[in-house]
């Protein structure tokens, strides 16, 4: 499984401190029962999804890329996480795109060489 990890990841307060820990074990798709990951959709047609860091033991992950936007403690988390970057995009640009912003980000990151 490739895992990209977005250039402002949010992270749940609780794991700022763990938080180069716990992206190597999901590059290394270690089991960590405790965290959510929140990623960009596999689909187009929707912007994020989040779910348990053990669904990306289920063979339908294993060849396929993994956009990681955000990882939180639990479901809770998950959910206050992802209002949170939807609030974000709103406030940067009037609009919902969230999809469209976070690639852009991405590319403008990259293109600074960071």
């Amino acid at each position: 499984m490739q895992v990209k990890i977005y250039c402002d990841l949010c992270v749940s307060e609780c794991w700022q401190e763990k938080k180069e820990k716990i992206i190597k074990k999901l590059r290394q798709n270690r089991l960590q029962p405790q965290v959510y990951v929140i990623a960009l959709s596999q689909g187009e047609q929707n912007h994020l999804e989040f779910f348990s860091s053990m669904l990306l033991k289920q063979r339908v992950y294993r060849d396929s890329g993994l956009f990681v936007v955000g990882i939180a403690a639990g479901y809770d988390e998950a959910l206050a996480i992802t209002t949170r970057i939807a609030d974000h995009v709103y406030r940067e640009t009037g609009g919902a795109d969230i999809r469209r912003f976070i690639l852009d980000r991405q590319k403008e990151y990259e293109k600074a060489g960071r």
